[in-house]
């Protein structure tokens, strides 16, 4: 049975919160490493944090300038010399797109590092889709997320989101909340069939953890109506039923729902209410906007009605909600349309992952050190199409 495959069943059968410990004794016997580390990304996408012992002991290191956040950053493998001839690797763990952290690895020489460092990607790879498994019957891993606590609202927020990152031949999608460890009505969601892609960006009103049940119903009714097959016009009109009934328009909830054919380059578009789509193409950045509908849960029964929305292949999709849009500095001036397009602009050259984090800490520059007193959220969507054949 050669390393692998070895190493690829101990990590099947550990139990979930001794994925770490079974990695480093399997990496240690069949490589010869001397040192591992897991990290996992924190909610606010600034550090990685040390999984080997909680509460934690070791240090986190930055997202921006370590040699472990260069790998996160860059989703490929980096080689750091860890003196006395010994080389460390550090190793993208993600799935499917959606970076959940760095597997730090310490080889007894740069030689062995150059052999395995492939490999030991590839084992990365599975370590990642197996701490996703665990994290159905362990709180580990998503404890070792968090560099502060969670409000309620958040902890019932992140739970709701698919993830922050996701991949495919045809697309690259990445989403971030903030403030990420207080953030209440915000939200986003994903699901991507052989064919077709759906997204939502979801601005809920209110504060707190009201804020956070009012999303979750409108979340779950949309789920609920698209795992039914039923189209987004509809989608929307069964939550906004739902909604409706339960808080007889006193609370709504504003909605932007994307339903991409992946094979055609296009997408049904229901826009009902305040989030903003901006699109990069061929170097321009323009608003693009849709015919605007009611909010959710706003008015008993209401219609809506899909738009279509063409794309081609290399165009930038950015979706914000108002709490990007209208962000108000110290002195009172808005963030505005120009500025927001001037971040997408200078952010063109990033992969869609790290492009709604960079255009939040945009934001925080122009909002300054006030705590923000609105959910942010960006979307980033790179559309490349289906290749003929």
């Amino acid at each position: 049975m050669n390393r692998f495959v070895t190493t690829e069943r101990a990590l099947r059968t550990a139990a979930p919160h001794e994925l770490l410990d079974a990695i480093r004794a399997v990496l240690a016997e069949q490589y010869g490493a001397e040192d591992v580390e897991l990290f996992m990304a924190d909610y606010g996408l600034t550090v990685l944090q040390p999984v080997s012992v909680l509460p934690h002991t070791m240090e986190p290191v930055s997202v921006h300038n370590s040699p472990a956040g260069r790998a996160f950053g860059s989703q490929s493998p980096y080689r750091e010399d860890a003196g006395g001839g010994r080389a460390r690797l550090h190793l993208p763990v993600s799935v499917r797109g959606d970076r959940l952290g760095v597997l730090s690895v310490t080889l007894p020489g740069t030689d062995a590092a150059r052999e395995w460092e492939s490999e030991l990607a590839e084992i990365a790879s599975v370590l990642g889709h197996e701490v996703v498994v665990a994290e159905r019957d362990t709180d580990l891993y998503l404890q070792a997320r968090r560099r502060d606590r969670l409000t309620l609202a958040a902890e019932m927020q992140w739970q709701l989101l698919p993830g922050r990152s996701c991949s495919r031949p045809e697309y690259e999608l990445g989403a971030q909340l903030e403030p990420a460890y207080a953030i209440y009505g915000d939200n986003f969601d994903w699901s991507a069939t052989a064919d077709h892609l759906m997204l939502y960006v979801t601005n809920g009103m209110g504060e707190g953890v009201e804020a956070s049940l009012l999303t979750s119903l409108a979340i779950n009714a949309l789920r609920n109506a698209r795992r039914a097959g039923i189209s987004i016009a509809d989608q929307a009109a069964l939550a906004d039923q739902a909604v409706y009934a339960h808080y007889r328009g006193r609370s709504y909830l504003s909605v932007l729902m994307f339903d991409f054919d992946l094979a055609a380059g296009r997408a049904s578009v229901v826009d009902a209410g305040s989030p903003q789509l901006l699109r990069l193409r061929d170097g321009k950045v323009e608003r693009v906007a849709f015919e605007a509908q009611l909010p959710l849960g706003m008015f008993e029964e209401t219609d809506y009605v899909a738009q279509d929305f063409p794309v081609e292949p290399g165009d930038r999709l950015v979706c914000v909600s108002d709490g990007v849009h209208a962000v108000a500095s110290p002195k009172g001036e808005s963030y505005g349309e120009a500025a927001l397009a001037g971040a997408i602009h200078a952010t063109r050259l990033l992969p869609a992952a790290e492009v709604p984090r960079a255009i939040l800490r945009e934001l925080t520059g122009h909002r300054g050190e006030t705590v923000p007193d609105d959910d942010a959220l960006v979307m980033c969507l790179d559309w490349y199409g289906r290749r003929d054949g």
